[in-house]
């Protein structure tokens, strides 16, 4: 009994002990955090930015304490860190060069990964090197990576070039089967958010525009390719079409795509060669690391704010939004960067498929008034299409990637008819008393009659209307010019400017230089809106579903979003201005 009891209080002493030691751990670590936060790290001379391309690519992530703390397998990365990171390279003396070690980057639309690669391709100017090197490229990791002085592949490793595809998936049989009905209205023939709904294959109309904007990106990717590397579009074409993705690693040397073959350990010394560091721990800085010391440098100048507004356009957040255009909260920040008088010039990044119509309405309205106090550019990221399209069209200036995917001026209406699986499926029944004609209207127990679906069509034809005459007003356009490019229609950024939709194709910071001109000033410094929240914020905000979604995530892949789409139906505008479906790139 004595041994029992020695052995218990030994027990809970321990644990206590333990507890103790991990609470102290826990302050350390949040110290710890605290002081990175507000002490920018010093960059040591001879140092390398190491551009790790592996997660999920956003505009702007958000802040992760749990996942800096832990570590995370699944990272999300940011466009606006990773560019201010290579443009801290750039300028940073004690930066000799970059190297990309390429692994899965997922969510990046083919406007984001050019983004990336002509900031490395401005870096390069700098003189300074660039050296990539992957187990396994993927087509957008090689794509970036074909910007360097050398790429380098494991030697049993492959590199993925095979050409694009878009692959929709269609729910209508599904839908049926569980007993729904989708009620459909729309205005514009290639409006076809609808089809995954309402059909098993692609519309005509549908696969024209697919194709012209597939080819498209697709033609802009091989000719900055065949730029930087020496090689042919025509040869290029001709690897995509062998599948050079299960060809040996040599021939992979002797056609051009790569330009030697090594192991993960032989890049260490390939770098301290090129820095001249032949003992001690070679500098490798990380993107975080170097973008936080190169916002941290001192502003001079005039001040221009960049305001990122990325995701599904709504009404207003909830608290399962992620990554949401809230229209609330953007036209309030938009009305205080107009009445601040320190801001010169606005930059709105937009990257968003669009959304609520009637959110979209209300952020081009915040835009105009905007633009009536200051200048303002729009620069376009991935999307920029349909609600995207909407915002932006009020602007003094659009920029566009090339492979931007813009456009879409159209809306519709996507209502779920319930009734059968409500009645036959689950044997609900319901009866109703009601005063006047359409009191019930919108009830789950019935589909729209006729003259409820006619009066839902005319409401979407005068939201067509409007959304074709801010286009009009914002681009000094006809209506009936409007009209010819409309229809839904999708268009990349480089036909955007051939028709008139966008005036320039450039990135980022194409569009801060054109802020600039306007604003007539020479010196000035940048400033982002909205800011992350804190790290303590985030800290105590994270709940289950951010572990749910990443695992959702890293196990659906390309196939993640158009599947959650489902589960944003019940929570959509009446009206809706998106892009025709989640384009759903492979590869």
């Amino acid at each position: 009994m004595k041994d029992f009891v020695k052995y218990t209080l030994a027990t809970l002493c321990g644990l206590f002990l333990a507890g103790i030691a991990l609470f102290i751990l826990g302050i350390l670590s949040i110290a710890g955090m605290m002081t990175m936060e507000s002490a920018a790290p010093s960059i040591k001379p001879q140092s390398v930015l190491r551009l790790t391309l592996n997660g999920e690519l956003q505009e702007d992530a958000p802040n992760d304490p749990l996942g800096d703390l832990f570590g995370s397998t699944y990272p999300t990365l940011s466009l606006r860190e990773i560019q201010t990171a290579i443009q801290g390279a750039k300028e940073n003396p004690n930066i000799d060069g970059i190297y990309i070690e390429a692994q899965t980057l997922l969510g990046a639309t083919p406007a984001m990964i050019r983004d990336i690669r002509e900031s490395l391709a401005d870096f390069k100017k700098s003189g300074k090197y660039i050296i990539a090197y992957g187990d396994n490229y993927t087509q957008g990791a090689y794509y970036i990576c074909s910007i360097a002085d050398s790429i380098i592949l494991n030697p049993q490793g492959q590199v993925n070039w095979c050409g694009m595809a878009s692959q929709p998936i269609f729910y209508k049989d599904l839908l049926e089967k569980i007993g729904i009905k989708m009620q459909v209205f729309k205005v514009g023939s290639y409006k076809s958010a609808v089809e995954p709904f309402t059909a098993t294959q692609m519309s005509d109309a549908n696969r024209e525009q697919v194709t012209s904007y597939l080819n498209d990106i697709w033609q802009t990717m091989l000719t900055d390719v065949s730029r930087s590397r020496s090689i042919k579009k025509d040869l290029l074409n001709e690897y995509a079409d062998s599948m050079l993705t299960f060809r040996p690693a040599e021939e992979l040397v002797r056609n051009g795509m790569v330009d030697s073959l090594c192991y993960i350990d032989g890049i260490s010394r390939m770098l301290r060669a090129k820095t001249g560091k032949d003992k001690g721990a070679l500098p490798l800085v990380s993107v975080k690391e170097l973008a936080a010391a190169t916002e941290a440098t001192p502003k001079k100048g005039d001040k221009i704010a960049v305001y990122y507004a990325y995701g599904d356009i709504v009404d207003r957040k909830t608290e399962w939004s992620e990554n949401v255009i809230d229209a609330e909260t953007v036209c309030r920040d938009l009305r205080t960067l107009r009445e601040d008088e320190s801001v010169k010039a606005v930059v709105l990044r937009v990257n968003s498929g669009g959304g609520s119509a009637y959110a979209s309405e209300q952020i081009w309205h915040e835009v105009k008034l905007l633009r009536e106090a200051k200048p303002v550019v729009v620069s376009m990221g991935g999307m920029a299409a349909s609600g995207g399209y909407y915002i932006s069209c009020a602007a003094n200036y659009i920029v566009a990637e090339p492979t931007t995917l813009t456009g879409s001026i159209g809306i519709f209406g996507l209502i779920p008819d319930a009734s059968q699986l409500l009645s036959d499926k689950l044997g609900l029944h319901f009866d109703v008393v009601k005063t006047n004609a359409h009191a019930d209207f919108g009830t789950l127990a019935r589909p729209f009659n006729p003259s409820e679906a006619q009066m839902m069509q005319g409401y979407i034809q005068r939201g067509y209307k409007l959304f074709t005459e801010r286009v009009a007003d914002g681009r000094n356009m006809k209506t009936g010019q409007v009209e010819k490019l409309a229809e839904g229609r999708v268009w990349t950024g480089r036909q955007a400017v051939e028709n008139g939709l966008a005036d320039a194709n450039g990135n980022l910071q194409t569009a801060i230089k054109k802020a600039a001109s306007l604003a007539q000033i020479k010196d000035y410094h940048t400033e982002y809106a909205p800011t992350p929240s804190p790290w303590y914020e985030v800290l105590f905000d994270q709940q289950k579903k951010d572990y749910l979604n990443t695992a959702l995530q890293e196990t659906l892949g390309t196939y993640y979003a158009p599947l959650m789409s489902l589960r944003q139906i019940r929570q959509m505008s009446v009206l809706q201005a998106r892009i025709p479906y989640e384009p759903n790139f492979i590869n």
